[in-house]
């Protein structure tokens, strides 16, 4: 059975730093590109970031560049985003996602429906 767990979410005054983390289980994710996305109350899924499963390519949302990093380690399998300069914008719930493992292998996956495998979210909150 694939479990993706996250963790790491909370409240945090605007300016201010989270790191989520995302533990994988049942599946390596060395296999997939990864990706954090999030929704917001009202609004659709949208992805925050994701890394390919090769190569090292990104993919950010305008919204979150320069402010976001997403990260893998492939030997913990686990996933990582770390968040800075937080806006009240950023407010929604985080979920960490693995990508269909038969997609190009060096692109970052960034539609949803690219992803088989959710994990259950976590509340990010920032307050102005």
């Amino acid at each position: 059975q694939v479990q993706l767990v996250e963790s790491g979410g909370g409240l945090v005054q605007a300016g201010g730093s989270l790191n989520l983390s995302c533990a994988a289980s049942g599946r390596i994710i060395s296999s997939s590109g990864v990706g954090w996305f999030r929704q917001a109350p009202g609004k659709e899924r949208e992805c925050v970031a994701a890394i390919a499963r090769l190569g090292g390519s990104t993919y950010y949302a305008d919204s979150v560049k320069g402010r976001f990093t997403i990260s893998r380690d492939n030997a913990k399998n686990m996933l990582y985003l770390q968040m800075n300069s937080l806006k009240p914008d950023d407010t929604a719930v985080y979920y960490c996602a693995l990508a269909r493992t038969y997609l190009n292998s060096y692109r970052a996956p960034r539609l949803a429906g690219e992803y088989d495998t959710w994990g259950q979210g976590t509340q990010v909150t920032v307050s102005s």
